[in-house]
Parts: structure tokens; C-alpha cells; sequence
């Protein structure tokens, strides 16, 4: 499981013309990509990262300011480039692991981190657009 993490200072997620999450202020944005060995030992693992991440301004994290966070599934997060131009998603977990996964991925940071968690639309053609923060990005692994 692999997440690319940006603080940010509002952002929001459009799908078919339509905002299907979005906050204001400061909060975080998580592209989030699922791989075929990725279960509930992942989740947990990286749900506490991104939630304990001490990112914020003052080196506070989303759980000590009550930060959003908008997930967003992002397959594209296993290409692999190493050759040629065309990139290959064979390391990306099927759609139906991912769907699962980044949904109970929601659920842990809403439930265990009581995060506010605003999501795109899994497999939609999304817009995303966020005001980066800093800029603040990092690469998490579980």
C-alpha cells in the first residue's frame, strides 16, 4: 500500500461534473494506491501514519488539529516505468481488492483517528485540485 500525502490548504475532488468531496482550511490530501498482497496489517499500518504524520504547521498532525483528509484511489500509484513508454498497472490490485481496501482504509480514519474523510468516486475520471501547503508532499509505505 502506497500513498502520496500533501498538506494542504483546501482541496476538492470533482467526478462527472459533480464534488463528491471537498474541505477548506488546513487538511490533507492522500492519493492513495492498493497492490495485490495489501490486506487489513496494510491498512491499519498506513491509516496511523497518515493520521499520526506530524506535518501540520507547528509540527502538529491531522489527529492533533481535527484535520480533513480527502482520500483519493489512485492506481496509477504502482506503474512501472522501467521500460519503454507505456507504463504497466500489473502491480496494482484489481478493482475488486482495491474498492475494498481503500474503503475500509476510509473507515479506519473516520472510525479509530476520528477524522473528518471526504473521498472521490472509485474508478471515476476525477479533477482534483488542492492548494498545496508548504509545499509538504510525502511518500508513505506500508
Amino acid at each position: 500500500m502506497r500513498a502520496v500525502v500533501q498538506r494542504s490548504d483546501g482541496a476538492r475532488v470533482i467526478a462527472d461534473g459533480v464534488t463528491s468531496g471537498e474541505f477548506s482550511g488546513p487538511g490533507l490530501v492522500v492519493l492513495l494506491g492498493i497492490t495485490h498482497d495489501d490486506g487489513p496489517e496494510q491498512i491499519a499500518t498506513l491509516a496511523r501514519k497518515v493520521a499520526h504524520q506530524r506535518i501540520m504547521r507547528d509540527e502538529k498532525s491531522a489527529v492533533d488539529i481535527d484535520a480533513p483528509v480527502l482520500v483519493i484511489s489512485q492506481f496509477t500509484l504502482y506503474a512501472d516505468t522501467k521500460k519503454g513508454r507505456r507504463p504497466s498497472w500489473s502491480a496494482a490490485a484489481p478493482r475488486e481488492v482495491a474498492e475494498g481496501l481503500v474503503a475500509q482504509f476510509v473507515q479506519v480514519l473516520r472510525e479509530e483517528y476520528a477524522l473528518r474523510v471526504e473521498t472521490g468516486i472509485f474508478g471515476a475520471d476525477m479533477r482534483v485540485e488542492l492548494v498545496n501547503d508548504g509545499p509538504v508532499t510525502l511518500i508513505l509505505e506500508a
